[in-house]
């Protein structure tokens, strides 16, 4: 792919970020440490983000910023001046207006006579679109790894925009999921305890923002992004979480802390009540090329997820389970998307499909297809200790029950109910782009009838380790794992969970270029990563599928 100076340029400011970073913290700029991000963008705007580092004792922070159409800022379009306070966390936002749409810009701040690091971002095009490119990234747990994914979505020049579907920070304490290997890494969550005040947001936060391949990743793409569970705690629904105990307070108050500290620390367009942060889901129009709608399904109307513990007790027979499965998981009224949710989703629908738009996409945190967990009697090994399969994959496998409950399949009215309402904008060729398992997907989508609604592309995590490895299995049985679940799942075509990393999506007219790309490692700091799998979307009718 041919780079133009200016994307060159760009590149260079992305790559040499960490160096800067590095350099700040050996006795250098102290003012921004935790570099520049942009995104929630529209056509002639977009949102510019930073923090400043808070002199002792000072209660405000002045600064300015310039937005130039060129990375040298011979050529400044826009420019202003603000303060930031303690009330925010010293976090810093700026929504520069009348820009162009569909155009590159170069952002930067200063403060105390010192100017941040340079960020490269873009507006919403306008008109005749002829490429999208999408970096899909989700779960990056600081502890678990280096950011490497992050580094290599930075230096991808087929990158326009990242979309991170969730789990953008972690809520464990340092000894928690993940302790062991972040020991080892020197990458210990800040602070040691589980977060769950805004105190305790705002440092994790902090945490995550200082790490260079972070900063390299947010100052070379704007961010489209959604939130998943760990934002808060591991899932939460409207009325709790199962990681939130009495003792910890009230829920509805680590709630709103922790969408607090997101909304001050994230590169997104503020809200003026917590109820209107929680509210926050978003539709992009890229031309007349594609819409992205992200969902919101976490804290506006999602129902409590069903737990198998007295399930496993009761359930004797394939019959016992298959009621189960229908009168328990699958009773109407438990929700996934609130009336604002979906009435904005059926909007943005009806409106890209109504334009002419080949590709609507939908961000979403957690998986969509039908994983009911397959026969896995091709896995079993006998060994030592018996059977190879942990036993509570044994027992789904047993009853084909689904794989997660917290995910879409816990909740199948409500997938029937998304399904419905796209039908009715005339949108049965989604392509829904997913995070969450810590594996790569490429499924089909289908209704409870069989009738395709189109295809779901999802993404191992930036550290997160796949379930299969992570549970202990070695690598030649996770290996065998997932091909046992597509050959046994009727809606998945490939999985993958033995890597992290990102996808890589190219939206064209006429065809959408999908890449499952791998680092190599995240156990060491490096950008290597290889292509596991590459597919093809095209359109058949009314609806999306893979090229054969």
């Amino acid at each position: 792919m041919k780079v133009n100076r200016r994307e060159a340029a760009a590149l260079l400011i992305a790559g040499t970020l960490a160096t800067r970073q590095r350099a700040s913290a050996d006795g250098g700029s102290k003012t921004f440490l935790h570099g520049v991000a942009s995104g929630d963008p529209v056509a002639d705007s977009v949102v510019l983000w930073t923090r400043i580092e808070p002199e002792d004792g000072a209660a405000a922070a002045p600064f300015t910023w310039q937005v130039a159409s060129t990375p040298d800022f011979v050529d400044i379009v826009a420019e202003g001046r603000g303060e930031t306070t303690a009330e925010r966390d010293f976090t810093v936002k700026a929504v520069p207006r009348s820009l162009a749409p569909g155009r590159q810009y170069f952002f930067r701040f200063e403060a105390r006579g010192e100017f941040s690091p340079v960020g490269r971002t873009r507006t919403l095009p306008r008109g005749k679109t002829p490429r999208l490119g999408i970096a899909l990234a989700s779960c990056s747990n600081y502890a678990f790894g280096y950011f490497n994914a992050y580094r290599a979505i930075a230096e991808d020049p087929a990158i326009d925009w990242v979309l991170h579907t969730g789990d953008y920070i972690y809520e464990y304490g340092a000894l928690g999921w993940g302790a062991e290997t972040a020991r080892r890494l020197g990458r210990v969550h800040e602070p040691i305890r589980e977060i769950v005040s805004l105190a305790d947001y705002r440092e994790r936060h902090a945490q995550y923002k200082r790490d260079p391949d972070s900063q390299a990743m947010h100052a070379a793409h704007p961010l489209l992004c959604c939130w998943d569970d760990h934002e808060s705690t591991n899932n939460p629904w409207v009325g709790g979480a199962q990681n939130h105990q009495p003792s910890e307070g009230p829920w509805e108050e680590r709630r709103d802390a922790a969408i607090q500290a997101y909304f001050e620390w994230m590169p997104i367009r503020d809200a003026d009540s917590p109820a209107a942060r929680r509210d926050f889901w978003r539709t992009y129009r890229f031309g007349d090329l594609a819409t992205l709608i992200t969902l919101e399904t976490r804290h506006t109307a999602r129902a409590e997820q069903i737990g198998y513990t007295e399930a496993a007790r009761t359930i004797e027979t394939v019959v016992d389970a298959e009621r189960f499965k229908a009168e328990v998981i699958g009773a109407p009224g438990r929700r996934m998307l609130s009336d604002g949710m979906e009435r904005d989703l059926r909007r943005g629908l009806r409106e890209s499909v109504e334009s002419g738009q080949p590709w609507r996409l939908l961000g979403n945190a957690s998986p969509m297809a039908r994983m009911l967990v397959p026969d896995l009697s091709s896995v079993l090994k006998p060994d030592s200790d018996g059977a190879s399969l942990r036993p509570d994959l044994a027992w789904k496998a047993k009853f084909n029950m689904p794989f997660y409950t917290d995910t879409w399949d816990g909740y199948p009215w409500a997938r029937e109910r998304l399904y419905d309402l796209c039908r009715a904008a005339g949108a049965e060729d989604l392509v829904v782009l997913t995070g969450d398992s810590h594996s790569f997907w490429a499924n089909h989508l289908r209704d409870e009838r069989g009738r395709a609604m189109g295809v779901e592309l999802g993404t191992a995590g930036i550290t997160s380790p796949g379930d299969f490895v992570e549970s202990g299995y070695e690598r030649e049985t996770a290996a065998a794992l997932d091909r046992a679940f597509e050959a046994g799942l009727d809606e998945v075509r490939w999985t993958d969970n033995l890597y992290q990393g990102y996808v890589r999506i190219s939206l064209r007219a006429e065809r959408a270029d999908v890449d499952y790309v791998a680092v190599e490692t995240v156990l060491e700091p490096t950008p290597a990563t290889r292509v596991l799998r590459s597919e093809r979307l095209e359109r058949r009718g009314s609806t999306v599928t893979y090229a054969d």
